[in-house]
């Protein structure tokens, strides 16, 4: 078995967040919040002094930070980003390869030969990339990837054969799978020392064969070579196109067919991989490489997404003279599939990839409109705001996105009511409360009479008033909205129309 490579780490951080300044302007330097699933994915330094974390739904980090910058997760947009970095870290060493968007590494033998040592090697490659890119980086040097990857979080260089010593205290957090991290904690391991020395037997069959790898990380066994090595022959996919592709749309329906392609070779074998290496020639001569690794097993959607987005970096970014005319697949990494099974609406994979092949069969048998999908457009109501297309058609709003006055402010709802519910607001007197000619409410909330008894109101905020259409009788709308908080933690859009509240929106 071989040791664990001696592995330089370069991590950029928050680079969702720079990667948002550097290709869309947001400000990075202001409190900035990159969102996915309506949770927090990174934010800005900023932001994280105000309160905002990772995994905070959006609704608590706008309101632990009123300025809050939000912007949409975009791994395109990462990607795209990373490369003028990437192509700095070359400049000092060979055979990079990239974990993520963010994160990339290499064998630190050479760069420390050559530059006298670890630390100098990667005092030249943070100069590098500040220089090149103007971008912050963080060098990381261990036994293995993930450790590496730990370091460099505080800039640490770990002694060659400390790196399990340097692991132990760290907590099971670190490894980044939350259900294995939760499940740790319920059985009272806390720490990646504890989780090393249980039996490797029994986690794999107690676990399953993703646990039994994230045990060997924690026991600093990353024995996982970061150079590609020559796969077997019959395992290689590539694709030659008569006409050179320059387009990233043309680009990413040729990815997603010779990752389907790959994959399914892949699985004849009963195997998966943990790294992928893209290759690609231009119809100049000139050829491109690049590695992608990945903490588990790579899913046909995991290629997929990673190979259209190196071909859009290099479309993008390397502003080529000539279109790509030709493209391999190299899997690397090769591990035994042994039944792995991930979560239907987790990260894209097979599960995913067979969900959206159920989805176009109901769509056969039923009709098009039978499988609908969710597009936001504008509108001041938010039950205007949403639209519904057909799965598969293309996402266009019907309304444009702005600007609306009168429009809520953000946070969105979760939960629009098709048929709104009554309820009486009261005041502390037990009177109901009403909104003046002024619009200034007659009295505080303080109860809320809902069908399932009393609630209290902790907060509110409003009120704010619509009136639309007022030109025409039969389709004005005149009415007032006031957000209220309970305290039992729901919050709640009322709207009072005709003397009679309502409610008609739930926010999460």
């Amino acid at each position: 078995m071989r040791d664990a490579l001696r592995t330089m780490l370069v991590w950029c951080p928050d680079w969702p967040v720079i990667a948002a300044d550097l290709v869309d302007g947001v400000p990075a330097d202001r409190p900035v919040a990159v969102l996915h699933a309506n949770r927090v994915v990174a934010s800005s330094a900023t932001a994280r002094a105000e309160g905002v974390r990772r995994g905070l739904r959006k609704r608590e980090a706008q309101a632990r930070c009123p300025q809050l910058i939000a912007v949409d997760h975009d791994p395109v947009r990462d990607v795209r980003a990373f490369e003028p970095v990437l192509a700095a870290v070359e400049q000092v060493a060979a055979s990079v390869a990239v974990l993520r968007a963010g994160v990339c590494a290499f064998a630190a033998r050479g760069p420390a030969r050559y530059h006298g040592g670890e630390e100098a090697a990667a005092e030249r490659i943070v100069e590098q990339v500040a220089q090149e890119c103007r971008v912050e980086a963080q060098i990381g040097v261990a036994d293995g990837t993930f450790a590496a990857l730990l370091a460099a979080r505080t800039g640490r260089i770990v002694p060659p054969g400390q790196t399990p010593q340097f692991l132990a205290a760290l907590p099971v957090a670190t490894l980044e799978r939350p259900q294995l991290v939760g499940l740790l904690r319920r059985l009272g391991i806390t720490t990646l020392g504890a989780y090393a020395a249980l039996p490797p037997g029994d986690v794999l069959a107690r676990f399953g064969l993703d646990a039994a790898l994230a045990q060997r990380l924690a026991a600093g066994r990353d024995d996982r070579p970061l150079a590609v090595r020559q796969a077997p022959p019959d395992l290689e996919v590539d694709e030659r196109f008569d006409e050179p592709v320059d387009r990233v749309d043309t680009a990413a329906f040729a990815a997603r067919a010779l990752a389907e392609r790959l994959h399914e070779r892949l699985a004849g074998y009963g195997m998966a991989c943990t790294r992928l290496a893209i290759g690609a020639v231009t119809a100049d001569g000139r050829e491109l490489h690049r590695v992608w690794r990945h903490d588990g097993i790579l899913t046909a959607g995991g290629i997929a997404d990673r190979t259209r987005w190196q071909l859009e970096g290099w479309i993008t970014q390397r502003r080529l003279n000539q279109g790509i005319v030709a493209l391999r697949l190299i899997p690397d990494g090769l591990v035994h599939q042994v039944g792995l099974q991930a979560g239907l609406w987790g990260d894209p994979g097979a599960e995913r990839d067979r969900a959206h092949r159920a989805l176009h069969r109901v769509q056969g048998i039923l009709g098009p409109e039978a499988v609908v999908t969710a597009v936001l457009g504008g509108g001041r109501d938010p039950r205007e705001q949403a639209t519904l297309v057909p799965w598969g058609d293309e996402r266009i709003a019907a309304r444009a996105a702005g600007p609306w006055p009168g429009r809520l402010p953000p946070p969105s709802p979760a939960v629009v009511l098709d048929q709104p519910q009554p309820a009486r607001l009261l005041d502390a007197s037990g009177q109901v409360v009403g909104v003046s000619a002024r619009l200034e409410l007659t009295a505080d909330p303080a109860r809320l009479m809902l069908d399932r008894g009393p609630a209290e109101v902790v907060g509110w905020a409003g009120p704010w008033p619509v009136d639309e259409q007022w030109w025409d009788s039969r389709r004005s709308v005149r009415a007032v909205r006031l957000q209220v908080l309970l305290a039992d933690g729901r919050a709640l859009l009322l709207t009072l129309a005709a003397a009679e509240w309502t409610i008609t929106l739930h926010f999460d």
